[in-house]
């Protein structure tokens, strides 16, 4: 008997998402345990399906296939390739260390005085950690899709968890969190609304074409039942989706959500939001965007390029603006998502791995800098740049890893995001030469927030308020450390991920129809030779 790992990876959290929401005498201690339990036994999921993994085999392994609603050709179908491998491993690494950085958020400085607080304490650390294992479930859902209506539901059921993470269990005053969930809400709503009507035609046009179906192996390539479709209903369909998945990137200027959602969640939440849910647009990008609709995609090619720079140089402008951490770190991100989305659109197989690979790395790096601005924002009850100086004197640890995760985000060599931008520009450069020197104009800005945040805050005199904040503890250090360890190996040795990557890219530009350009240098050397022999 086969075993169905990929389901296992999706209902493992959502059951013990279930157990802990339904056991209402579980002391909150024992929630944490057992969540965190739930989170580490997915990881070994996940981490068995990557050892499995033979990036040199069929494209989609671990496939299973089951009729779900056969009237309307809907599946329950998922299977991985080397792309949604990697990001599945993403959010299976980064839950069980949200998990331990929230281990404290909710706890009252004295129960005993206190007995209301810490009976609403509980019930909010039963919510909080249920509503993570439900978004754990469904982020490995929406990446194991393989079938378009399931992927659908999925990147709808995503909202949920998030907006009561947000609305209900974020930080600061009521009222902000509440209208920050609710702009979340509102806008991801729109991008799926437009994303179901292009659902439906995706089935309209394959039951015309003789199967109405919404299995993604049946709908693309040559032989798929979306080949013959019309030029200009390819390229509404493609918008729909895009629309869907440039909201969710984030992309500007569909972008405005994010630094509200982040500002006001818990760093725990703005790690999963930032680090993975936002991959879900760039993936959705790769997989459905380009493969469903290859014609319009490259026909799009360069108006999206135009909103990724746009994307990059904005997003990185008023990030060295803000006075607020978490906000900074959620325009920056905006920027790095503009060079993924670059990388994507590029339609070289370098700028393609790169950005997949940049997918996973932000998520390091971002994870980190969210998980560290978070402890800081524990010990001190404030997220201003402003309130903070020379904390780098008082807790080493703390200022160290937020160095080193400072550096990564501005993609320092030996830092593993230097890899994937190194591999966006080599890409972007080989498509043309101009969106990738004015990228550059990112890398620059990069540098002065991340600095510019880090001088501010952890060197220079130390204010009264900052002179008693205590170093990282050992639970923030299992929390952090990881994150910090992978962002230095995968900066010395990328290959193990591109190894898994690559394959599943030239699937991609093979879909597509697009080949690499013959490098313009060599072009240059054969004419010369064939002058020289004349």
């Amino acid at each position: 008997m086969t075993i169905p790992w990929l389901t296992l990876a999706i209902a493992i959290p959502a059951l013990g998402a279930l157990g802990v929401a339904v056991t209402p005498r579980l002391a909150a201690e024992a929630v944490k345990r057992a969540t965190l339990a739930v989170t580490l036994l997915t990881l070994a999921v996940v981490a068995v399906l990557a050892v499995n993994f033979d990036p040199s085999g069929a494209r989609f392994q671990f496939t299973e296939t089951y009729p779900w609603i056969p009237r309307f050709g809907v599946h329950y179908a998922v299977g991985i390739d080397g792309i949604a491998l990697v990001l599945i491993a993403l959010s299976a690494l980064l839950v069980p260390l949200v998990v331990l950085a929230a281990w404290r958020e909710f706890e009252v400085s004295d129960p005993a005085a206190d007995p209301a607080g810490a009976a609403q304490s509980a019930r909010d650390i039963r919510g909080y950690f249920a509503l993570i294992l439900v978004l754990e479930a469904m982020m490995i859902g929406v990446f194991a899709a393989t079938d378009v209506f399931l992927f659908y539901v999925f990147f709808e059921a995503m909202l949920i968890p998030v907006y009561f993470m947000i609305g209900r269990y974020g930080r600061g005053p009521a009222a902000q969190r509440r209208q920050a969930a609710v702009k979340f809400l509102l806008y991801s709503l729109l991008g799926g609304l437009l994303m179901l009507v292009a659902v439906i035609g995706v089935y309209s046009f394959s039951a015309a074409a003789g199967q109405g179906t919404f299995l993604w192996s049946d709908l693309v390539g040559a032989e798929g039942l979306l080949a013959g479709l019309d030029p200009t209903a390819s390229r509404w369909l493609f918008l729909g989706f895009f629309v869907a998945f440039a909201i969710k990137a984030p992309m500007w200027p569909v972008h405005t959500w994010l630094a509200p959602a982040a500002g006001s969640a818990r760093p725990g939440t703005a790690v999963l939001l930032v680090g993975v849910l936002d991959k879900v647009g760039t993936f959705g990008m790769l997989r459905y965007c380009l493969e469903l609709f290859p014609g319009a995609a490259t026909w799009f090619v360069w108006p999206v390029v135009v909103l990724s720079l746009i994307s990059i140089i904005y997003g990185a402008i008023v990030a060295v603006g803000q006075s607020d951490m978490l906000r900074l770190i959620a325009f920056t991100s905006v920027s790095h998502f503009g060079f993924i989305t670059l990388g994507i659109f590029a339609m070289t197989s370098q700028g393609q791995s790169g950005a997949t690979l940049y997918m996973v790395n932000h998520g390091f790096s971002t994870g980190a800098l969210f998980l560290i601005v978070g402890f800081l924002v524990a010990r001190n009850g404030s997220a201003a740049i402003a309130d903070y100086g020379g904390v780098q004197k008082v807790a080493p640890l703390l200022g160290g890893t937020f160095l080193i995760a400072g550096l990564s985000s501005l993609a320092l060599p030996g830092l593993s995001p230097f890899v994937s931008e190194f591999l966006v520009f080599l890409g972007t450069f080989a498509f043309n030469p101009v969106p990738a020197i004015i990228a550059t104009a990112g890398v620059v800005l990069a540098a002065l927030y991340i600095l510019w945040m880090y001088q501010r805050t952890m060197t220079g005199p130390t204010p009264e308020r900052v002179s008693g904040l205590r170093d990282l503890s050992g639970r923030e250090m299992w929390a952090v450390g990881p994150l910090i360890a992978l962002i230095i190996l995968f900066g010395c040795y990328p290959q193990p991920l591109l190894d898994v990557i690559n394959p599943a890219v030239g699937h991609t530009m093979q879909q597509v129809g697009v080949t690499d350009p013959a490098p313009a240098i060599g072009d240059q050397v054969a004419e010369s030779q064939e002058g020289a022999s004349e």
